[in-house]
């Protein structure tokens, strides 16, 4: 299920519009590409912080079979020296970008914690919220995804890291709040997706177990997008910087989809498609 293409109104024009898949129904994983207009990624920062250097890669990503583009003004890297910025500060990275990827006629995501950059985005034309903090850390970004009627992401996220803990059971406990905040906003679940929060909050281990133990997130009835592109945890297990991740993260992608993952949010927007519909293909055969 491919996401929906009529547009939807926007302040200026139209945007296209976005529905998550349907878990029930999701044959082929749909592939998030990732545009990180930062300078401070842990993957890429600064490699496409020049607005003609985003442009052209959102260009490239379409090309490749990028189903959405998923845009950030605001590092949130998940291994610690990211520095928080402004809503003025992120606005003013977002606004040269944005609005231009949208007219390519794709589905744009806001990567973003922040209400107010949320509700700029969307009346800009952005068609899904990604929240880090998933709808926790601004109080009104529930209400936000509800005016512009969006779907959002909510990922799992924790500010201290906890070895000993049962990192499945915590994120569920925590998908649990979000789901009841989503609710008491009228967001209903076909508009939810759950995002483990590979390496955010977590060590290298209890990414693996976040990622191993996938399938049990399903209880909640929601889409399900997991973003293990070039993560720390593959370092762990194979010595590499994150430009050198490109196998561990489609290894990571393809399980992740066996264990229930419907989007699949990643750097390497050819290599990743190719790898999703030769699996979809031969699980087909079975």
């Amino acid at each position: 299920m491919l996401p929906a293409s009529s547009p939807s109104s926007v302040r200026g024009g139209s945007r296209p519009r976005y529905e998550l898949p349907d878990p029930r129904e999701c044959a082929v994983a749909q592939l998030m590409g990732i545009l990180n207009v930062t300078p401070d990624s842990f993957s890429d920062g600064g490699q496409f912080a020049a607005p003609d250097l985003a442009l052209a890669h959102a260009r490239r990503m379409v090309a490749e079979g990028a189903d959405v583009i998923d845009i950030g003004a605001e590092s949130t890297r998940p291994y610690g020296g990211a520095e928080p910025i402004s809503a003025d500060a992120e606005l003013a990275r977002l606004r040269p970008v944005l609005p231009e990827v949208v007219k390519l006629g794709i589905p744009v995501s806001v990567d973003s914690m922040k209400a107010e950059v949320a509700d700029w985005a969307l009346a800009s034309g952005a068609a899904l919220v990604n929240d880090v903090w998933g709808l926790q850390r601004d109080p009104g970004m529930a209400a936000i995804a509800v005016r512009h009627a969006v779907p959002v992401v909510v990922m799992h996220n924790r500010e201290t890291i906890a070895p000993a803990i049962d990192i499945v059971a915590d994120m569920v406990a925590f998908f649990g709040r979000s789901l009841e905040i989503a609710a008491q906003a009228g967001i209903p679940r076909s508009r939810i997706a759950l995002d483990p929060g590979i390496g955010f909050g977590k060590t290298p281990e209890q990414s693996m177990i976040a990622l191993a133990r996938l399938a049990a997130l399903k209880v909640f009835g929601c889409a399900i997008l997991v973003g293990a592109s070039r993560k720390r945890f593959i370092d762990v297990v194979v010595p590499s910087s994150p430009q050198q991740r490109l196998g561990g993260s489609i290894a990571a992608h393809l399980l992740a989809v066996r264990g229930g993952a419907n989007i699949i949010r990643a750097h390497d927007v050819a290599e990743t498609r190719q790898a999703l519909r030769v699996a979809a293909a031969i699980e087909d055969k079975r």
